[in-house]
């Protein structure tokens, strides 16, 4: 059976009230560093101390504390739905693109836990 081909790339999201506020709590606390902001998508990434693993903050007016999401970095973000699909995997909607930036595709494990796919368009990774 095909798999999908996980990069060694793992961003775990959180939902936020106030990126820019748990970013800088997150440096000042935890020694991490802020990557970037991206406004217009409502997204900040921060650099954790474990290699290959970052934070994602989403921005939400009433986020959801506990409903962490990891999302795993694949080349080929086509491919890797492709091949879980064959395998019965189930995809809540459609690939989401936010262009130069990112392809997103959301899927849960068999027992609900929530997962995202996520090819980099950006060129930087």
């Amino acid at each position: 059976m095909a798999k999908a081909t996980i990069q060694d790339s793992l961003t775990i999201s959180l939902s936020v009230s106030d990126r820019h506020k748990s970013a800088d709590w997150y440096s000042e606390m935890l020694g991490f560093g802020v990557m970037f902001h991206a406004d217009e998508a409502g997204w900040s990434e921060i650099m954790t101390k474990t290699p290959g693993v970052t934070i994602g903050l989403s921005e939400h007016g009433e986020p959801s504390p506990g409903s962490t999401t990891p999302v795993f970095g694949v080349g080929d973000i086509n491919e890797a739905r492709g091949n879980l699909e064959k395998a019965g995997v189930k995809f809540d909607g459609e690939t989401m693109v936010i262009e130069g930036m990112v392809k997103l595709a959301t899927f849960a494990d068999p027992d609900g836990n929530v997962l995202m796919l996520a090819q980099d368009l950006s060129g930087q990774g």
